[in-house]
């Protein structure tokens, strides 16, 4: 069981966990997890993680088939500027391999902004911590965990 899961559990939201067979060689995580779990991509939703000013670490949560734009995802949590965060500071923050990045139970609480299309959905998938393994859960629920707020961050 990852991190993820044992939060969710412990915090008694509902939830679910799938599991597909992860091909080493996909070059899209979140689009291989949609594919062979036979999901909408735009319900499927990628955790990137970035630095804010130069400084600061963020979560941002989005649809695997959006591209993150980084002026709205400083704008979100008032900085003047986002670009993605370094493998290693990722890794050492989440506590998570690249690709397995799950938004839940991370070693370090970040600042986390959740795309407002995830609102859309009865459910999101998130990873849960490891590559080849979802968990299904009410987007409102997976923000009440985290403390996270809803804006949109992603573009086509």
């Amino acid at each position: 069981m990852t991190p993820a899961i044992e939060l969710a559990k412990q915090q008694g939201i509902a939830y679910t966990v799938h599991h597909y067979q992860h091909d080493p060689a996909s070059v899209s995580y979140g689009l291989e997890a949609a594919e062979k779990l036979g999901l909408n991509p735009a319900q499927v939703f990628k955790t990137l993680v970035v630095q804010l000013d130069g400084k600061h670490l963020a979560v941002m949560i989005l649809p695997v088939n959006q591209q993150l734009s980084m002026k709205l995802a400083a704008k979100a949590l008032g900085a003047k500027k986002a670009e993605m965060a370094n493998a290693t500071d990722v890794m050492r923050s989440t506590g998570y391999v690249l690709g397995g990045v799950s938004p839940l139970g991370q070693k370090k609480a970040l600042p986390t902004i959740i795309d407002s299309s995830a609102t859309q959905f009865s459910t999101i998938y998130v990873s849960a911590g490891k590559r080849g393994l979802e968990i299904a859960l009410v987007a409102t629920d997976l923000a009440a965990l985290l403390k996270a707020e809803f804006a949109a961050i992603s573009q086509q």
